[in-house]
């Protein structure tokens, strides 16, 4: 488990717990996978939101890649 804490401009103490199951994983390393996780999340979430990755209606396997590739790319294209 890591504990993050941080102190507003208020004055207000904000913290954050981070849990891991691996429990010899050093805080640092916690704290480093949840950036990274949060960083894939907010790359599907935009990828759903604004170049269209849930409406793919194809159902056969090489056109479901390249609707999805298309679409990560259009995001990363957009993103630049």
């Amino acid at each position: 488990m890591a504990c993050i804490s941080e102190v507003q401009a208020n004055g207000k103490i904000k913290n954050a717990l981070l849990f891991s199951t691996d429990i010899h994983l050093p805080p640092e390393q916690i704290v480093e996978y949840y950036q990274a996780r949060f960083q894939i999340e907010f790359i599907f979430r935009d990828a759903k939101q604004f170049t269209g990755l849930s409406d793919c209606q194809a159902r056969h396997l090489p056109r479901r890649y390249f609707h999805f590739n298309a679409s990560l790319i259009a995001l990363n294209l957009a993103k630049d």
